[in-house]
């Protein structure tokens, strides 16, 4: 054990022991009776305190790389502690002691535990800062002696400029992420080249202070989870490369993160462990009521970030995707610029969305429906269509924009219920062909596209009448459908409408 996670065990072990004596003191008389009558329960509380300390990894704090890392274990312990503690009271009456002594106890040890985490880490992070820096200093002073022994005075411009950097790189990235992550960087860029730049940062000011079109690629071994404002980091990343230039970053997912919890705790306890992060980082965010209190408090730092998410921003800032790979619970990620940030300054989180689609005479309507991909997962469609193949029905297998909750409210419509205001709004109709993005749009051969913005788009269209299984065979269906619709309207719509309600209704078709 190291020697400062003893003494921080040890301070815990302090701070407890004052929150108990201080009510001890509080209370009437309580030194006379209640000293001698609480010493027993209180080691069975400390016993407790500490096992859920260790058993949540709250003492190796020199583990921890923000101080939301020290605080998320303190706040889920005592939550759990709460939990112990109360069901031995009241479900089982093990102690009959004062309350106020109890949960005051517990009260004042967590505000006691966030001060000591703070101290702590500070400190930490003080010493952890001046290594790397001594560090640092050391092999740039190293190396740029190496380099000087090499060059005459008068040409030290043109060798800076010229050539490779000492593997300089190269040791700072095995030291901060390992041997995986170099080889991951290496098969995309030349490390130790002049006009790559190495960062580990969370700031876009470090970034912004660089050189326009300099460098050729940028590494930054800090996880996206970190950056403030994550669409005007990549922005800046964007401005700073020429067309075609790499940049290379991480992200820890919320799939990753959950396995890593699942995995780290028994059965039961460990979805208890889940649930309070589930709650604060990926529901709260998402609520609007609730978003503005999130932000304000975590400044938008270390948030839980989906890879559909992830890489949709990417691409609204101007990147495509080049290569991915999970490494050490990270998925690392190397995109390349190939044009300007889209800029968008309202990206949709909430439960409530709306959808750029083609109506009718090309016009672009915006259709209601309920959440059932990640945010920013509407960047990805060319990436998606390029990478994984159709099924059945014309949508993607195994897309992974689609969220837990999405694959429900699909599968049963209820993500379709909002579109009925587009009904009333008179945007769509009740039988239609499906209203469709831009992309999708485009993948129609010319005459379908210039048959379906004759008319309006439907609610339930003509593919839950014929149930074609490609993308070919949905085109016919829709050709079908628009041919029928042009000579006879109302006849068509009513018989397309039974017919697609006897197919939902008795042959199970559902939308994926």
């Amino acid at each position: 054990m190291k020697t400062r996670t003893f003494y921080y065990i040890l301070a815990d072990i302090f701070a407890v022991s004052v929150a108990f004596l201080f009510f001890i003191w509080l209370k009437p008389g309580s030194q006379r009776f209640y000293l001698p009558m609480y010493y027993k329960p209180f080691l069975i509380f400390l016993f407790v305190w500490i096992s859920v300390s260790f058993s949540i990894d709250k003492y190796r704090i020199y583990k921890k790389k923000s101080f939301n890392e020290v605080l998320f274990p303190i706040i889920v312990g005592d939550l759990i502690i709460l939990a112990t503690v109360t069901v031995l009271i009241y479900a089982f009456q093990l102690f009959q002691y004062s309350r106020m002594i109890v949960f005051g106890t517990i009260g004042v040890s967590f505000v006691l535990e966030i001060v000591l985490g703070y101290l702590f880490y500070t400190s930490q992070k003080l010493r952890r800062d001046a290594d790397y820096l001594d560090m640092f200093t050391g092999l740039t002073l190293k190396a740029l002696k190496k380099q000087q022994k090499l060059i005459d005075a008068d040409e030290v411009m043109l060798a800076k400029i010229k050539a490779p950097i000492p593997p300089l790189n190269k040791e700072l990235i095995v030291r901060d992420s390992g041997e995986g992550v170099l080889h991951f960087i290496e098969n995309q860029i030349s490390v130790e080249h002049a006009y790559t730049l190495l960062v580990s940062t969370t700031n876009r000011f470090n970034i912004e202070n660089q050189p326009n079109d300099f460098y050729n690629a940028i590494i930054n071994l800090r996880k996206v989870n970190g950056i403030i404002r994550i669409n005007k980091f990549h922005e800046v990343v964007n401005s700073k490369l020429p067309h075609g230039g790499i940049f290379i970053g991480c992200v820890q997912t919320n799939l990753l993160v959950k396995q890593k919890i699942l995995k780290k705790f028994p059965p039961l306890i460990n979805y208890m462990m889940y649930i309070p992060f589930f709650i604060w980082k990926r529901v709260i965010p998402k609520l609007p009521v609730t978003k503005r209190i999130y932000f304000f408090i975590t400044k938008g730092r270390n948030r839980a970030l989906s890879k559909a998410e992830t890489f949709g921003r990417l691409f609204s800032c101007g990147f495509e995707l080049v290569a991915e790979e999970m490494i050490n619970d990270n998925q690392y990620f190397a995109a390349r610029k190939i044009q300007e940030p889209s800029f968008d300054y309202s990206p949709t989180y909430g439960p409530l969305i709306r959808l750029k689609r083609v109506g009718k005479n090309g016009k672009i309507i915006y259709v209601y429906k309920m959440r059932t991909m990640h945010p920013y997962s509407e960047y990805l469609q060319q990436y998606v269509y390029e990478h994984f193949d159709l099924q059945e029905g014309g949508k993607f297998k195994n897309d992974f924009r689609v969220n837990t909750a999405g694959k429900y409210l699909r599968r049963f419509w209820i993500d379709e219920l909002p579109m009925l205001v587009n009904l009333f709004r008179g945007d769509l109709k009740v039988v239609g062909v499906r209203p469709l993005s831009k992309h999708y749009f485009d993948l129609y051969d010319e005459g379908l596209k210039a048959k379906r913005i004759k008319s309006r788009p439907g609610l339930i269209p003509p593919f839950y009448a014929d149930m074609p299984k490609t993308l070919e065979e949905i085109q016919k269906s829709e050709h079908r459908y628009l041919d029928a619709y042009k000579k006879n309207p109302i006849i068509t719509d009513f018989r397309y409408f039974w017919k697609a309600t006897y197919n939902i209704l008795f042959k199970k078709a559902r939308s994926n």
